[in-house]
């Protein structure tokens, strides 16, 4: 039996972020409503084979899905029990902005089995935030964070991200310090990365704005690291820090190259076999459902060289690395040439142990390039 995960693309925003290509929108109530219809319909409508799956997690992303109200949420996860079998589900997570989910939101979540948040923080200094086009304060922060804690939410995520433009390490140090110290079970550090079709992208394309060096990045992604590892949070993906016992089993899920679900406007799904995508267009995907057809818009079948260097670079991101034996016997020699070319040209940034294939702090540094080198 294969653990596998849920995920719910819920593509609503009160504003877009500059730097975020996830698919999103800005839109009202009415638009949510119909939306709730179309996926329950899509769920309902959706045949995989998962026998042999599972399901272990769930994940509610976006967008901001603590948009939705408590009855939608509960409305989504009826339909998802009545398709499969989700008793054996041990991480629901939702995202969450800082100001946009109430006491009693947060509450009515909790309640219907809810019990991991992810709550976006990105920064504490105003004027970072307003370069970020994040609308919420520093103070909405710290109320969403003890509003969640007071109605029972044991296992929180903050997001945080660095290397932005005009922000100094003090700045970044401090702010970091500050998340510590309310202690969250898990801290997902992101550098700030320039993804085409963002406002963010333009900006640097029109000489608006310059990002940092990529020199910068690295060294504060090690000092990231120290910080974070001395406070007992695992570095136990590139940019995901946990507390023990609280890595994000649904993340974890993907990188491992575990099969899941997917549902809502350019959902991505996976079945161990192909990778499937639903339309990027909330509009599209309505239409689509509403007159009884698919909104898959692109499906892809993977070979066992594909899926073998898939599980070469999601593993070199983690610190569990990669299990030889996972390895397919006729890939092998290949992989060991491509492996002892590496180890000449990364000195210090490949381990090799129990055979497993790991990279070292400094190594993360070049995950991708190394990756590259690996792959067959």
């Amino acid at each position: 039996m294969k653990s596998a995960g849920i995920y719910l693309h819920i593509p609503f925003c009160t504003v877009k972020c500059i730097y975020c290509d996830f698919y999103s929108i800005e839109t009202g109530d009415n638009s949510i409503s119909r939306f709730i219809n179309s996926l329950v319909k899509e769920i309902n409508e959706y045949e995989i084979e998962s026998n042999d799956w599972v399901f272990n997690t769930m994940f509610f992303g976006g967008g901001t899905p603590s948009l939705l109200k408590a009855k939608h949420i509960e409305t989504i996860l009826e339909a998802l029990n009545k398709k499969y079998d989700i008793s054996n589900i041990k991480e629901i997570t939702v995202e969450v902005n800082p100001g946009e989910a109430s006491l009693e939101s947060l509450k009515d979540f909790r309640t219907l089995g809810i019990n991991r948040l992810s709550i976006g923080v990105q920064s504490l200094e105003p004027n970072l935030l307003k370069f970020l086009n994040r609308i919420h304060s520093t103070d909405q922060i710290f109320e969403t964070y003890d509003n969640s804690r007071s109605v029972g939410f044991e296992n929180i995520n903050c997001d945080l991200i660095y290397s932005i433009p005009g922000q100094s390490w003090e700045v970044w140090e401090k702010n970091l310090n500050a998340i510590i110290n309310l202690n969250p079970n898990h801290i997902s550090a992101y550098t700030l990365t320039l993804e085409k079709g963002t406002n963010l992208y333009r900006m640097v394309k029109n000489k608006k704005v310059t990002m940092p060096q990529n020199s910068q990045t690295a060294e504060w992604f090690l000092k990231t690291n120290e910080i974070l590892n001395a406070k007992d949070y695992q570095c136990y993906e590139i940019s995901n820090f946990a507390k023990e016992n609280f890595k994000c089993e649904h993340n974890l899920n993907y990188w491992r190259i575990h099969p899941y679900l997917a549902f809502g406007p350019s959902a991505h799904g996976f079945d161990g076999n192909k990778r499937w995508n639903n339309i990027r267009s909330l509009d599209h995907y309505l239409k689509q459902i509403e007159s009884g057809n698919s909104p898959i818009s692109m499906v892809e079948a993977l070979t066992k060289k594909d899926l073998s260097n898939e599980l070469i670079g999601f593993g070199l991101r983690m610190d569990e690395g990669i299990n030889l034996e996972n390895i397919p016997s006729q890939f092998l020699n290949k992989f060991n040439k491509n492996l002892k070319r590496s180890l000449k040209k990364w000195d210090n940034c490949i381990d090799i142990k129990n055979n497993r294939i790991s990279l070292s702090h400094a190594g993360m540094i070049y995950s991708d390039a190394i990756a590259v080198d690996l792959m067959l």
